[in-house]
């Protein structure tokens, strides 16, 4: 991973995502694009690098696309125009939405190598926290804030995450859960890649993909440790259980509970209550 600032300023960052979801919308007919589709802090990068490194095409990371086949990662919403050359060449990445919560929460407080000191002190001013490092204190103001900023926003590119999980579900793409990827890596890498390129793929350069963008490679640290002042913070799963107190659970469940169902991560709402935690997953 770059661990470099991106030096850009928000509106050209903004026209640069702007200009690839306009790409793929118009002329995804024409060209092979590969499109990764996540809410954000779900693991897309992730697997787009490891895309790109199987399929042996460039992925521009929040770039233009200056190519006629490449990966295309984005924060979109489904829609047809998107994917249609080939739906097998979509993929829509999926994670636990509390986990996603504790992620935005040091990703907005915290600086890191792509969240730039103008967002952190913005986020901050707006939530007024006494004191940031209480995440259990924080989350449930912290998620309403998220969902209120979400709701009221015109941007194609924000939208909560239980939006985000209506939009692809059902639809004829390939999912990836984030869960999934860290416990299998290989497993759900041969998979993704096989159904992309209708063929089988080498396993030993598929190993040798897995193991060049893990977290220990890309961190310097193995999975669990946590750096909060990285964009790659922890690397597991499951971490919610940590930080979450019951508040959090209530008003994450009435904003996203049925989505939390509707993926699996729960069979019914008795999370919410519930005073035992289990152990995060670990890559």
């Amino acid at each position: 991973m770059n661990s470099m600032m991106d030096q850009r300023s928000q509106l050209a960052i903004w026209l640069d995502a702007t200009e690839r979801y306009l790409v793929c919308r118009t002329l995804s007919k024409w060209l092979p694009l590969y499109v990764v589709a996540e809410y954000p802090k779900s693991g897309g990068t992730w697997l787009c690098q490891m895309l790109a490194a199987a399929l042996e095409v460039p992925f521009p990371r929040n770039r233009r696309i200056r190519y006629a086949s490449c990966i295309v990662h984005g924060h979109y919403l489904y829609s047809e125009g998107l994917f249609s050359k080939q739906p097998s060449h979509a993929i829509c990445m999926i994670r636990d939405g509390r986990d996603i919560m504790v992620s935005l929460y040091f990703h907005s407080l915290f600086e890191n190598e792509r969240t730039s000191a103008h967002v952190v002190r913005r986020t901050r001013s707006a939530l007024a926290f006494q004191d940031c490092e209480d995440v259990s204190e924080n989350l449930p103001k912290f998620i309403e804030y998220v969902f209120d900023r979400q709701r009221k926003s015109r941007s194609p590119f924000q939208f909560t995450w239980p939006q985000f999980v209506r939009s692809w579900s059902g639809r004829d793409v390939g999912f990836v859960k984030y869960e999934e990827l860290i416990h299998d890596t290989l497993g759900v890498l041969r998979k993704t890649v096989e159904r992309i390129a209708a063929k089988p793929i080498n396993s030993n350069r598929l190993q040798e993909i897995v193991d060049e963008f893990s977290f220990a490679r890309q961190a310097s640290r193995q999975p669990g440790v946590e750096n909060r002042n990285s964009f790659l913070r922890k690397g597991v799963a499951g971490d919610w259980q940590n930080n979450f107190s019951i508040e959090a659970r209530r008003v994450f469940d009435e904003l996203a509970g049925e989505e939390l169902i509707l993926l699996g991560y729960e069979s019914n709402r008795s999370w919410v209550d519930a005073t035992s935690n289990s152990t995060s997953v670990r890559a």
